[in-house]
């Protein structure tokens, strides 16, 4: 049940970051043709207003299709319309005019002839693969030459449509923290919400050592009263000396301990944690932005270390991801909200990365066509985006040898 959990909620980042896609191209003129949770063949699929709706088979990721990403030019008749051609060559005028449109930039023609090609199409007598590769070809050149597509777009419509995506993971990242620090994140209180088994891997925990439980009050350490704010720092500060634990457990005093904390992430810790009251909305909100922009800093600081080869360890694939978020169902909803929030500021940052064809890369092109006042050709967005991909394939491959390597 977990990790059933744990995916769904993968399945909500992802749902999220493409709705944001989705409706901020809606608000800019940009109709989109399909909005995909997965990735195709479709397992269920649906057609309403012209835009198609679908769960893919492959849980990967998701997509929305914004017509006409790109400027078209005569490659992409001849790749589409080629078998059409070889099966019928009376196909070969009508598909030889629509590449000369192209070629010379004559957009008014161009969809003439597209629906000139369309209407010899249905004349001939071809393969059904090849029926459907044109088809398809006609599908995008009606769209790429259409009035609401993207590179046609004015500059701020292409970023918004574009940026929308992370923004909508970070925006949902602050509405997961805010609401923690609503409920149980705010002020820390003197009773123990959770023991762990183990502060490293099979080490036990000296909490669990001196058999420290979830419900105990800590109201002392070391024969000295102590504020609920002040426990953490407390330990942190022993210097790894051994600390006697006073609570209050079902109404009697009780000594635990002594037990020497572990120094774990640079800091002295005994493996418990507190449980905490909810604070007012403003400061929710307020802390909420501020930790969103503590962990932006510490990711963005990870992805620059591992262009120096550091940090490899750190990279994890959906699998790892996934581990992770069902481990968090287990250890309560709180938990499993805090790794649902980071996961979804990753998920952001990520796609935010300059590179093609992340969101990143289309967000840096449209700023440099919009500099230059002209579009780039064709071949360096199809060059950066091969090495962009390869890149991102190298990340999952990198995470993926990392979770396999954590699972043996």
């Amino acid at each position: 049940m977990s990790l059933v959990i744990a995916i769904l909620g993968l399945a909500l980042l992802i749902l999220v970051h493409e709705a944001g896609h989705f409706f901020a191209s809606l608000a800019v003129g940009l109709r989109p043709r399909r909005f995909y949770i997965g990735f195709p063949p479709p397992l269920v699929k649906t057609k309403r207003g012209g835009i198609e709706y679908g769960v893919g088979v492959i849980p990967l990721g998701g997509f929305v299709t914004i017509p006409g990403m790109h400027r078209p030019i005569p490659h992409d008749a001849e790749r589409r319309f080629a078998r059409a051609v070889e099966e019928a060559p009376a196909l070969g005028g009508a598909a030889d005019r629509v590449k000369r449109a192209l070629e010379g930039d004559d957009l008014d023609a161009a969809s003439r002839e597209v629906a000139a090609f369309e209407q010899a199409l249905g004349a001939q007598q071809v393969s059904p693969a090849a029926l459907a590769s044109a088809r398809k070809g006609i599908t995008e050149l009606e769209d790429a030459l259409g009035p609401d597509a993207y590179w046609k777009a004015r500059t701020w419509k292409r970023l918004v449509a574009i940026g929308a995506g992370p923004a909508a993971n970070i925006a949902l990242t602050v509405v997961l923290f805010t609401f923690l620090f609503l409920t149980v994140a705010g002020k820390a209180t003197h009773t123990v919400a959770t023991v762990a088994p183990e502060i490293e891997s099979g080490i036990v925990s000296p909490a669990q050592q001196i058999g420290l439980q979830a419900g105990d009050r800590v109201v002392a350490i070391n024969g000295k009263g102590v504020a609920a704010s002040e426990i953490a720092d407390t330990i942190a500060g022993s210097g790894g000396k051994p600390l006697t634990l006073t609570v209050v457990r079902h109404g009697a005093r009780l000594n635990l301990g002594p037990v020497a904390p572990r120094l774990v992430d640079d800091r002295y810790r005994l493996g418990f944690g507190l449980e905490g009251s909810g604070m007012g909305l403003l400061p929710a909100f307020g802390n909420a932005v501020e930790v969103t922009g503590l962990v932006s800093r510490e990711i963005v600081k990870s992805l620059g270390r591992l262009v120096t080869g550091k940090g490899r360890e750190q990279v994890s694939s959906p699998i790892g991801i996934t581990r992770a978020s069902s481990d968090a169902v287990q250890q309560g909803t709180d938990n499993y909200l805090w790794v649902l929030g980071l996961v979804s500021l990753s998920l952001a940052l990520l796609n935010l990365l300059p590179l093609l064809p992340l969101d990143g890369g289309h967000i840096l092109f449209t700023l440099i066509e919009g500099a230059r006042g002209r579009f780039l050709r064709r071949e360096i967005y199809e060059r950066v985006s091969v090495v962009g991909l390869a890149l991102v394939l190298l990340l999952f491959f990198v995470g993926l040898s990392n979770d396999i390597g954590k699972l043996s």
